[in-house]
């Protein structure tokens, strides 16, 4: 039976855009079936009830291309250490001790807040990048059971390294090749789990996976089918190894190995130079910029214009911060101006086409019908959003809208797969005080693991 959001703005997001000022999207089941006039919608079809949208925009759900839920505990917490100079520290003093001292209801609260935040910020599919080295075999599945009970979407692997030794190394490889052959199984048995989850082998970053685990890894990803999630040339410290042990730089490293190809994600490559961006473009490698972290840890702008001008697939992630896609467009948008010291570099259209357009190709990697797009036949994943423009709104100018006015702040309904998820600001699939206040009860427990982990590196 289908059900109508009428009475809004529709925003498709197609290429171009279409602005419908009156609009009216049916949905049955879990896609889009109309999108048009609300007049026209509404006699297509009489008997379905109706959201009324009273006047709201209607947009896509967005997508994040690269996340990590782990770090939610991060927040607040102290380093027990000198401050971090470089991009190696930071790694070393927080995220490498953090994900050390994670356990598995510190995984699934992590996970559940990042998700709760997803949900009030119009998010509505995901890619994440786990680690949890103390807790590796299953960790999946309680990422994977918090995103199905949120009602989300989302793209899950392991982070395979040898930082922590060879069992670990082992045993991360033994949990993307698990999960992945589970969702397979999911999605050719009909279970509906296949329709919100999918998977790809995570892999940590070159510098930190040596030859004998690459290897292995490569071997199970192409015996099961699939692609690479991976750190690539973030700080130039990547690209530094690279040559030093190996005699290349990364990207050449990865594709020389086996890593690179149409279903691998790339996230960050700051310091990715013309051959390899080159190679990028050659293997169809997609790569997802994450502007706000990239700027918190001091590493550099990436070169987004110069990879998309070669054909490379640059999507938009946000890298752990705030599942708010909205800022992280803006961030883009003003990082590469100051930058380049160029008014016109990254335009409020390029912006607009990395978090709508090339995120929908990255998410075409996972899921078998469209996403990012008001469209008949696309998944109904779909946020309303009280934005009331105070000038004319257009396909023509929309961009701009979404640049200098429209946030995620803004969102009041979530949808996914044609669920609401949250209706006038109110979750509907999570308890946020109950869930807030399990992680606040949580949070010492992690941060004095997090201590005892610093405290016994520095005894070393």
């Amino acid at each position: 039976m289908a059900w109508l959001i009428a009475h809004g703005i529709v925003c498709t997001m197609e290429d171009p855009p279409w602005v419908i000022q009156d609009g009216a999207v049916a949905v049955e089941g879990d896609r889009i079936v109309m999108v048009g006039p609300a007049a026209e919608v509404r006699t297509r079809y009489p008997e379905a009830e109706v959201l009324d949208a009273q006047g709201q925009l209607v947009f896509p759900g967005s997508i994040c291309a690269h996340t990590h839920f782990y770090g939610a505990f991060a927040r607040g917490m102290p380093l027990h250490d000198e401050p971090p100079t470089n991009f190696p520290h930071i790694l070393r003093r927080l995220w490498w001790r953090l994900d050390r001292a994670l356990d598995e209801k510190a995984v699934r609260l992590s996970a559940l807040v990042c998700l709760i935040d997803a949900i009030r910020h119009g998010t509505t599919t995901l890619i994440d990048h786990h680690a949890s080295p103390s807790c590796i075999d299953g960790s999946l599945d309680i990422l994977a059971e918090a995103v199905v009970e949120a009602g989300l979407r989302a793209c899950l692997c392991y982070e395979v390294t040898d930082r922590n030794g060879p069992q670990g190394a082992q045993a991360g490889i033994k949990e993307n090749a698990r999960f992945i052959r589970q969702v397979q199984r999911w999605r050719a048995t009909g279970d509906p789990r296949g329709d919100r989850l999918a998977a790809s082998f995570g892999l940590h970053a070159s510098f930190t996976v040596g030859p004998e685990t690459m290897a292995h890894a490569v071997a199970e990803a192409q015996d099961l089918g699939v692609g690479f999630h991976i750190h690539v040339a973030e700080d130039a410290a990547d690209e530094g190894h690279s040559l030093t042990i190996y005699g290349v730089r990364t990207v050449e490293r990865l594709a020389r190995e086996g890593v690179l190809g149409p279903q691998t994600l790339c996230a960050h490559c700051v310091h990715v130079d013309a051959g390899e961006i080159a190679l990028l473009a050659r293997t169809q490698s997609k790569v997802s910029h994450q502007p706000r972290s990239n700027m918190n840890n001091a590493v550099g702008v990436a070169p987004v214009g110069v990879m998309q001008a070669a054909g490379v697939t640059v999507g938009l992630g946000n890298d752990g911060f705030s599942n708010n896609m909205f800022a992280e467009m803006k961030t883009a948008y003003l990082v590469h101006k100051v930058h380049s010291r160029d008014p016109q570099a990254m335009g409020a259209e390029e912006a607009l086409a990395m978090v709508y357009r090339e995120n929908a190709r990255i998410a075409a990697l996972f899921w078998p019908h469209p996403l990012g797009v008001i469209a008949p036949g696309a998944y109904a994943d779909m946020i309303l959003l009280d934005y009331r423009p105070y000038t004319p709104l257009t396909a023509e100018n929309l961009s701009w809208h979404l640049i200098f006015g429209i946030d995620g702040s803004h969102v009041t309904t979530t949808i996914c797969g044609g669920r609401i998820l949250m209706k006038d600001r109110q979750l509907l699939t999570l308890d946020e005080e109950r869930i807030a206040a399990e992680a606040r009860a949580h949070a010492p427990i992690v941060w004095e693991r997090f201590r005892a982990i610093a405290e016994a590196e520095r005894g070393r």
